[in-house]
């Protein structure tokens, strides 16, 4: 039996109201990414945190590598920062116009 088919044998076991707990937190690793109304201003953000897309970018645009990046937010993974820069080469103009706007104030 493969983890996947042990996973969903495990979800289904679950009690009812934890069913959809479990699949959200499943969906949230597959893809770290989040865009959630009222958080973050609703930009795009690294899952569970208040760590926007741009933020990174825009460290990463000056010169931070990632190993800073890792350093400097712990709670990010590798993983992490290849989706954030997966994400802004799927939405380039989004990004650089939220850096731009947080040039301004």
């Amino acid at each position: 039996m493969n983890k996947r088919t042990q996973l969903l044998e495990v979800i289904a076991a679950l009690p009812e109201e934890l069913v959809d707990q479990a699949l959200n937190y499943v969906q949230m690793l597959q893809n770290p990414i989040q865009i959630t109304p009222k958080v973050c201003g609703g930009q795009a953000r690294i899952r569970n945190t208040r760590i926007p897309v741009w933020t990174l970018v825009a460290y990463r645009q000056q010169g931070a590598p990632d190993e800073e990046l890792l350093s400097n937010y712990p709670g990010l993974t590798a993983e992490d920062l290849s989706a954030a820069w997966h994400y802004y080469e799927q939405n380039p103009e989004q990004i650089d116009q939220e850096i731009a706007h947080d040039d301004l104030v």
